[in-house]
């Protein structure tokens, strides 16, 4: 059954191209597609190629991944964020603000996953770490906290006591 996700491919294009404030023409020429086209695609006429969903994201400044998973094209294979959707429904911010929040949260969780692959398949313990796999924090903040912490020879801040 392509119909419905065509119709819904479609009807997403046009809710990001609205919430997005831009025109079908506006669209339609930072996609690199016809008037016509784009506006056959979001009444769900026409279904676009991969190719097509890729330029359309850039107008947007979307992710072409999203498209992808709308146009079922690829399976949506994490649960939609409720902070993604909290981002893309805020009318207060740009959609540049939106990009960049969005951009930022998802590098967080991509980080986080690569952790917890690497803690998976290292299921032996790191020799010489006392802490719960934190790192080991940067020189600039480490220099900053000098004067209210001694650092432990791992690059861990601890507390420093002074008596006396």
């Amino acid at each position: 059954m392509a119909l419905p996700k065509v119709g819904s491919i479609g009807e997403y294009i046009r809710e990001q191209r609205q919430q997005a404030k831009i025109s079908l023409r506006q669209l339609a020429a930072a996609a690199g597609v016809s008037n016509p086209y784009l506006s056959q695609i979001e009444r769900g006429l026409r279904k676009p190629s991969a190719e097509i969903l890729n330029q359309i994201a850039k107008g947007l400044h979307i992710s072409s991944q999203a498209l992808y998973v709308q146009a079922g094209l690829i399976e949506d294979r994490e649960p939609p964020s409720d902070v993604i959707t909290a981002i893309r429904s805020d009318s207060l911010i740009t959609e540049r603000q939106r990009q960049v929040l969005i951009d930022i949260y998802e590098s967080f969780r991509k980080e986080n996953r690569a952790e917890d692959e690497q803690t998976s398949q290292n299921a032996h313990p790191r020799h010489g770490s006392d802490t719960d796999d934190e790192p080991p924090l940067p020189e600039e903040f480490l220099a900053a906290l000098e004067p209210f912490a001694a650092t432990s020879n791992n690059g861990i801040v601890t507390q420093e006591t002074k008596e006396g």
